[in-house]
């Protein structure tokens, strides 16, 4: 299995998304763990995708 580009991390405050071949933060802080869009972007989802999930884990809340 290959190394996964992006992942999510526990951070103080809820998650967020790793990237490690840049080796630094990527998005916004969520407050739920993010499965959805973390396979989204190690996929090379469209666009559209990632924004609508993007959203979606924005709004959520605990």
């Amino acid at each position: 299995m290959s190394r996964r580009r992006y992942v999510a991390r526990g951070v103080p405050g809820g998650y967020r998304i790793r990237d490690n071949r840049a080796r630094r933060w990527w998005g916004d802080l969520y407050e739920l763990c993010p499965d959805e869009l973390v396979v989204a972007l190690n996929a090379q989802a469209t666009p559209e995708t990632i924004t609508t999930l993007m959203k979606r884990y924005r709004a959520q809340k605990r």
